[in-house]
């Protein structure tokens, strides 16, 4: 048939993939409006400081014929870190002919464009920001484990320098392996996914996009990185149009029509990042 003769019907619609850096089962995303908060954010870690055990040498009534050499040490003090979190700045622009499209039209584009592709915009980020940046790479010298036993060392290593709730991160492609031996269920009530040790689960489409380990590495062929953090919390700005009315958007040397949509994020972990590079075929 004739492209001229095709009827114009409205854009198919989409969702975010229900996993991902944003889903708030996993996430705490706080909407912010303080553009001081969206240049950038630090603070003072809370829970990467170990709760230790003491043993009074007092008790001891029985120290033996040896002498007992230095006297006991003092109990141990933890300075907590400061850790901070950088701006991502992510976009979405439409270009129109001013012929059969308005303003309006161009405007609500990119709007939906943003708002269906944010989530996978910030995970590529994220990944590329913080966990490639950051992480402990704990794949052994022998090479790539299987998934059950990567998200196993993954967990341990966020334990012990944790011991709270974190954030498994794992991409798209490797999502369907989670569910063999368990390794990640879907909880009824909030509907998020979670381990067998609890720890939240992020499927990320952007992840998948990535796949790169620490320091930026492409991962091999037939494997995947997965990483572990402590828990997330995202602050997101408004999302800004420009221009904000329709003369400024066109192009009057050539009759387009040029609209923007601009939102900020910064994304904040703690404590630590590790990761594994696994097998998934």
């Amino acid at each position: 048939m004739a492209p001229g003769l095709r009827k114009y019907v409205e854009a198919i619609p989409g969702r975010p993939l229900p996993h991902g850096i944003l889903n708030a089962a996993c996430t705490e995303v706080r909407d912010v409006s303080d553009e001081h908060e969206l240049l950038g954010v630090e603070w003072l870690a809370l829970g990467c400081c170990p709760v230790l055990a003491w043993t009074d040498p007092c008790l001891d009534e029985s120290p033996g014929d040896e002498s007992p050499g230095e006297p006991p040490g003092r109990k141990e003090y933890c300075r907590p870190e400061v850790e901070f979190a950088e701006p991502i700045n992510l976009y979405a622009g439409s270009e129109c002919s001013t012929i059969g499209w308005t303003y309006a039209e161009a405007r609500a584009h990119a709007e939906a464009t943003l708002e269906l592709g944010e989530q996978y915009g910030l995970e590529s980020a994220f990944w590329r920001q913080k966990l490639t940046a950051d992480a402990i790479d704990l794949t052994p010298a022998a090479g790539p484990l299987t998934v059950q036993q990567g998200v196993a060392r993954l967990e341990g290593c966020l334990a012990e320098a944790y011991g709270g709730v974190g954030t498994l991160h794992v991409p798209a492609s490797v999502g369907a392996l989670l569910g063999c031996c368990d390794v990640a269920k879907e909880d009824p009530a909030t509907g998020g996914l979670s381990t067998l040790a609890g720890n939240c689960v992020v499927i990320g489409a952007g992840y998948s996009a990535e796949n790169t380990g620490p320091g930026g590495t492409p991962a091999e062929e037939g494997t995947a990185w997965l990483y572990i953090t402590g828990p997330l919390v995202i602050r997101r700005g408004p999302a800004v149009v420009t221009p904000d009315r329709p003369a400024p958007s066109v192009n009057t040397r050539t009759n387009d029509r040029n609209v923007l949509v601009e939102r900020t994020y910064v994304v904040g972990t703690t404590c630590t990042v590790c990761a594994v590079q696994v097998q998934v075929y």
